[in-house]
């Protein structure tokens, strides 16, 4: 039977390895006299680069997974939530939201109830949100005042407090068992 208490999945940079994956792409093609690249820095020939990289057909389907965000997946279904992904869909790249769903079809059969591909993260229903990105964290917990957000480590997320979010490093998984469990059981 399906729990009425839902657990959110974001997928790129949570089960998925985005950051990987585009970090390693942006190497392959760098000059020997760059500097090493930097994500999410605001720097306009990254952002350019990594645009064409992550708009080719098939480059959301080799994305390894992320094994923070697998660790938190494990836990929420050990403690008995519903699990859905929530995606954001890029309003640029339509293949990819396809290959979002086939990259879910193929490594989260078995786990998941649903997928979904919105613009907004906001809208969803869930009980936690586990996703890596503040901004899309924040604008859940507009309309979730009780709302838990479990956020996997990385370097964009680093310093990023707000008393509804705890951040899982891969040595505090314990406290945000116990915090999930919490929300789970009220």
């Amino acid at each position: 039977m399906k729990s009425d208490k839902i657990a959110l999945f974001d997928l790129d940079g949570t089960l998925a390895d985005y950051d990987g994956q585009l970090l390693k792409d942006l190497q392959h093609i760098a000059s020997s006299y760059e500097p090493p690249p930097v994500l999410y820095a605001d720097i306009p020939y990254l952002e350019a680069r990594r645009h064409v990289i992550t708009s080719q057909v098939g480059w959301w389907l080799k994305l390894g997974k992320f094994q923070l965000g697998w660790d938190l997946l494990e836990a929420a279904k050990e403690i008995g939530y519903s699990i859905s992904v929530l995606t954001k869909g890029p309003s640029r790249k339509h293949a990819a939201w396809a290959e979002k769903i086939e990259w879910c079809n193929h490594h989260l059969a078995g786990y998941v109830d649903g997928v979904t591909i919105t613009h907004d993260k906001g809208l969803v229903y869930g009980a936690i949100l586990v996703d890596d990105w503040p901004d899309y964290a924040k604008r859940w917990l507009e309309h979730r005042p009780r709302g838990l957000v479990i956020m996997p480590a990385s370097g964009h997320n680093e310093g990023f407090t707000h008393p509804n979010v705890v951040r899982y490093d891969g040595t505090n998984l314990d406290e945000v068992k116990a915090q999930m469990l919490a929300r789970f059981n009220s």
